[in-house]
């Protein structure tokens, strides 16, 4: 564990991490399972965390309640006074209250380094995963019997690595660590449809939104999903998820349907060129105009124009 010249504390190890937290060795070298309760001891012989922001090289996973103070994860402030699910992958930042209080502290952490995954398919699904691309900005709230269902998980990982290893115990161990990860998908994309004002809530927002964008006449570039994102107060990665599983489309999906359609509009209705549309549109080289709306329309510009004309 180091600190870098730019300010921050780098944990590249599940060691390194285990040492911050002043807790033994792990019994694996690349993963470990941590009751959050052992930690209490340890934070109790220490008068006050260190206020610089650390970028761990782990993957995490992390049920954490009765928390007093604050845990930045990226930008965004947790309450863990009830169950959330947090996750972290390999270069994210986190800060630590210089005044946090773990002596209620409950819950478990697992650890785990991208090594663990390196010749399986999980070291490639595991990008897919939109709860590890959050930028940190949201957590997973959990019904108790779905934390009960992790726990049990987490508790079988352990077994595993506190046998002896011998030729099966990575293989065991990653494909129970698949199945964590598949649960914690399936409560992930269950809280859309559960949360439904919040939810719904914003999906509205966003129609509004990309409304407004496209109906000002105002000479401007083309819309991105990380300028909605940051209009919403949310991550790409969770918007993009919210809007598919709520309305069968990304972000960016909708904005291309908004896009052809404020197209479609300026065709008919205005005398500018094929180019001049594109420019009006956004689009910094009129053939991306014309790729795009072909994809989605089926006709080049100029041939709706001259089709919808007759």
């Amino acid at each position: 564990m180091k600190s870098s010249k730019s300010g921050f504390r780098v944990i590249s190890t599940v060691t390194e991490y285990t040492f911050f937290c002043r807790l033994p060795a792990p019994l694996h070298p690349l993963i470990t399972v941590i009751d959050l309760e052992a930690t209490r001891k340890s934070a109790a012989e220490t008068k006050a965390w260190q206020p610089e922001p650390i970028v761990q090289n782990l993957y995490m996973i992390a049920v954490k309640r009765g928390l007093k103070g604050r845990v930045c994860y990226g930008r965004q402030p947790y309450d863990f006074s009830n169950g959330t699910l947090v996750f972290m992958a390999p270069g994210q930042v986190f800060r630590l209250d210089p005044e946090l209080d773990l002596s209620e502290i409950s819950g478990w952490m697992i650890l785990f380094h991208p090594d663990l995954l390196a010749r399986y398919p999980l070291a490639k699904k595991i990008l897919d995963y939109g709860f590890f691309g959050y930028d940190l900005n949201e957590a997973l709230h959990l019904a108790e019997r779905e934390e009960r269902t992790l726990t049990q998980l987490l508790a079988a990982i352990r077994r595993e690595y506190e046998q002896p290893i011998d030729h099966f115990s990575q293989d065991v161990i990653v494909s129970q660590l698949e199945t964590v990860l598949t649960y914690a998908d399936r409560y992930y994309h269950r809280q859309f449809l559960t949360r439904h004002s919040v939810e719904h809530d914003l999906v509205t927002r966003f129609s509004t939104a990309l409304r407004d964008y496209f109906a000002d006449d105002r000479e401007q570039p083309l819309p991105t999903v990380q300028y909605f994102a940051d209009l919403l107060h949310v991550s790409p990665a969770y918007l993009s998820d919210m809007l598919r599983t709520l309305t069968g489309r990304t972000t960016q999906q909708h904005i291309h349907y908004a896009l052809i359609e404020r197209a479609k509009h300026l065709l008919l209705s205005t005398s500018m060129t094929i180019s001049e549309t594109a420019f009006e549109l956004g689009f910094e080289y009129p053939q991306y105009f014309n790729r795009l709306f072909k994809q989605k329309t089926g006709v080049t510009p100029g041939r709706y124009r001259a089709r919808s004309s007759r």
